[in-house]
């Protein structure tokens, strides 16, 4: 990656107040900093931040008494201090709480306090069941757009429009009020002509739809485009990318993703809807002054507005909070999980009111199964966990060395044309298959069905030489001639989802990958569910099904396998397996389902697994050089923490500060000479014992201010880090005291120090660095960089894909 180029496009999207991070009322505790070039900024980059104003001028005084804006923040591309930011949330909890004992209305902020936080959740809810609620309306009418358009209203789509029509429920998608455009336009809607018009007219609205996409996001939001889940994985961990959470991110994402559903490429909706809600959880931690300078605050924030995306996008509000868990948080105390909870039932009951789909569900395929399954279906299911694990592990491969060669070649600076070609080949595929002309959720919803007796559909077209029915129950039946239509249709669309997806997940456009991972899966499930319960038909009387599926019985129901191949094959890409069964569950609201989901995702776990470890979301993180220290992976090399430490051999000795013998100059020389981000105090450079750790950044703008406000700081004042300086003679210059940004209690470790110990230490405490001392003395320092550039060697990757800090 283009580390300039992309710093660059943040920076053009991101604004004052819609940045992850916001330059404002920092506090002074000191923030840990990698010892890592800072991707290219220039010194001159701090000259905005002029601080707060000085008093007194005193020989010898501290310079930090107020806190500067900019102290103690982090800048664009470098990690958070974990145990910084939630020290000083303890110490902000507690200086609350000992006021709230002094007076009334510090014991009503105390209170306000307190419950900001589930206030917080409440607004997250709200707005994102509402921007959910609009995607859904505007996705399903553009989509329909594309056949034809409603003369009652245009804003009708063809389910709404043909509501009121008195048209039979065998002909109910022809009623008179909806119009193709060869019957707008010629009159006529028979004949190859009108066909061809109509042809015509959906690839034209596909191409209109796709391109206005990518120009948006290309023009306003470069950051709207993808899944968004690998991008809020790693700023969960603690990674700053300012304005992927903002407010023209926000805008941009919710109108592209309804033009990208709507062209008919083969993506869903559902992974950025998680991306909306992290957004509007952004957005509004503004509006909470302990949520909008903590960064580990915000976090908890984000993790909570992940589950109500996952709640909107799948009316699954237990499967969200399991999702966030599982899938997408670094850190979930306890709290979080029950903020969470929350979030999503607020999330899930706003899409609920609004109604998207005038059914009462949450989903467009939500669907209700009777039937129980026998046994030896575990045959079948666990057979699609297979294909959902090959598949996963096919599609990971192919799609990612897809995106590596977009990003090496000239193919990535064309995104527009890419999208127009992409789109142009789906559209002239999908068009000729009914299968592949609808829209992804909808044949998942046909596929999701169990046939019933007026069911019209070519997949429900059997012989029925039956006499009567107990309901809706039918027995197994023989296949008419629409199943056998129907099975054709859908393997060459299994086909076109399968090699299409490759291409078009990652392209710059919103696109998710749970609808085009469970179509492939229910295509492939309804296949086989035809096949067993054609195989049970013609031989009942075989010994597997003699016991348990007679004639005239209704035992098999392929709607089912459909279910069980979608949860499969999501399983398969995105290595879920508590959160999958939950959300899968909650779709069909049939608790005797759960051991067949449960085998099939266990199933397609360990066999992508044994292909490969990493999920979808993971390899982008990966591919993208983002600084995730996965927390799942074990380390179980025997190496030391001097065998990772720098300076290594014959590099030169570490820079350091002394405590109090350099002056103003001679920091400002170190600062100038190397692009570190931070810089160990020692007592004397002969002694090289510790005393903290200072930031680069924090440094800059403390003396820029002090030579500004602070009378009689020259380039001669010496700084001094400790409480008492030595004496001067009294005609020297003032002494410039930070102790205030000194941390006195960075991480240490000896150079025995195992790195298995290591890595645990960086990931269970979110730790930017940790110095290497020998027998008290300083030696090294090891950062986060480091660290995942060591386990990359030590897996045989390359560890210069470590691109950030």
């Amino acid at each position: 990656m283009d580390q300039k180029g992309y710093r660059r496009e943040s920076f053009q999207s991101a604004t004052s107040d819609e940045d992850m991070l916001e330059i404002a009322g920092a506090s002074m505790d000191f923030s840990m900093a990698d010892d890592d070039p800072p991707l290219d900024r220039e010194l001159g980059g701090f000259s905005s931040y002029n601080g707060g104003g000085m008093n007194g001028t005193s020989t010898m005084m501290d310079f930090l008494e107020e806190p500067l804006p900019g102290v103690g923040t982090y800048e664009d591309f470098n990690t958070i201090d974990w145990v910084r930011e939630k020290s000083r949330d303890r110490d902000r909890h507690r200086e609350i709480t000992n006021r709230s004992k002094e007076s009334t209305w510090a014991l009503l902020h105390s209170v306000s306090d307190a419950f900001s936080g589930w206030l917080l959740m409440l607004l997250i809810g709200l707005l994102a069941g509402s921007l959910a609620g609009l995607i859904d309306i505007s996705a399903h009418w553009m989509t329909d757009l594309k056949e034809g358009v409603c003369l009652a209203g245009f804003w009708f789509n063809h389910e709404h429009c043909c509501w009121k029509s008195n048209t039979t429920f065998t002909d109910r998608d022809k009623c008179p009020e909806w119009k193709s455009w060869s019957q707008l336009i010629l009159g006529h809607g028979e004949g190859a002509f009108a066909y061809i018009l109509n042809y015509f007219m959906y690839v034209i609205w596909a191409l209109m739809f796709s391109l206005l996409a990518v120009l948006l996001v290309k023009g306003f939001a470069p950051y709207a485009c993808g899944s968004g889940i690998p991008e809020i994985k790693t700023i969960l961990s603690g990674f700053i990318i300012r304005g992927y959470l903002g407010k023209w991110t926000l805008v941009i994402k919710t109108i592209t993703l309804v033009l990208a559903v709507s062209s008919g490429l083969s993506l869903g909706k559902e992974g950025p809807l998680v991306h909306v809600a992290c957004c509007c959880g952004n957005i509004l931690c503004h509006l909470f002054t302990k949520y909008r300078k903590n960064e580990a605050k915000r976090r908890e924030v984000l993790s909570a507005a992940a589950a109500a995306g996952v709640s909107v996008a799948f009316g699954a509000p237990i499967g969200g909070v399991l999702f966030s868990l599982e899938e997408v948080s670094y850190y979930f105390p306890l709290k979080t999980l029950w903020r969470s909870f929350f979030a999503a039932l607020v999330a899930a009951f706003t899409l609920r009111s609004i109604n998207p789909f005038g059914n009462s569900r949450l989903v467009l395929f939500y669907v209700e199964f009777h039937m129980p399954w026998h046994l030896l279906e575990l045959v079948p299911f666990i057979l699609l966990g297979i294909f959902g694990g090959l598949w996963g592990a096919f599609f990971i491969r192919s799609n990612i060395a897809w995106c590596r060669r977009r990003k090496t070649t000239r193919l990535g600076k064309y995104p527009v044309l890419e999208v127009f070609v992409v789109t142009a080949i789906t559209a002239v595929l999908a068009f000729p298959n009914e299968y592949t002309r609808m829209s992804t959720s909808e044949l998942i919803s046909e596929l999701f069905n169990d046939c019933g007796i007026l069911d019209s559909s070519k997949l429900c077209e059997y012989v029925n030489d039956f006499n009567s029915t107990k309901g809706d129950d039918l027995p197994d039946r023989a296949a008419g001639p629409g199943v056998y239509t129907a099975m054709w249709q859908l393997a060459l669309a299994l086909v076109m989802k399968v090699f299409i997806t490759i291409f078009t997940f990652g392209m710059k456009v919103p696109s998710g990958l749970f609808i085009p991972s469970m179509a492939v899966g229910a295509i492939t499930g309804r296949l086989l569910g035809v096949a067993v319960e054609q195989l049970a038909f013609y031989h009942h009387d075989w010994a597997i099904f003699s016991g348990w599926c007679s004639q005239g019985a209704d035992c098999i129901t392929p709607g089912l396998y459909a279910m069980v191949g979608a949860a499969a094959c999501l399983g398969g890409v995105t290595r879920m397996t508590v959160s999958l069964v939950v959300i899968m569950f909650e779709l069909t609201g049939g608790l005797e389902y759960i051991v067949p989901l449960m085998a099939a995702a266990m199933t397609s776990k360990w066999v992508a697994d044994a292909i490969g470890r990493e999920g979808i979301y993971d390899a982008h993180i990966r591919l993208n050089g983002y600084p995730f220290l996965e927390a799942k992976e074990e380390f179980s090399h025997k190496t030391r923490a001097m065998d990772v430490m720098r300076p290594r051999k014959n590099d030169p000795p570490l820079t350091v500060i002394t405590q109090d013998s350099m002056t103003v100059e001679d920091v400002e020389t170190i600062i100038t000479k190397t692009t570190y981000s931070g810089y160990p105090v020692v007592v004397s450079r002969a002694s090289q014992r510790l005393v903290g750790f200072v930031l680069r950044r924090d440094l800059i703008i403390s003396i820029e201010n002090a030579r500004k406000k602070q009378d009689g700081i020259v380039s001669t004042s010496v700084i001094c880090f400790t409480d008492y300086c030595p004496p001067l003679p009294p005609s020297s210059p003032s002494v410039l005291k930070l102790r205030s940004i000194l941390d006195l209690s960075p991480f240490t470790v000896t150079d025995e120090t195992p790195m298995e110990i290591v890595v645990d230490i960086f990931r269970k405490l979110g730790l930017r660095q940790c110095l290497v001392t020998h027998n008290g003395k300083l030696l090294g320092i090891i950062t986060k960089k480091d660290v995942l550039k060591h386990i990359a060697q030590m897996a045989n990757q390359d560890p210069n894909s470590i691109l950030f800090n």
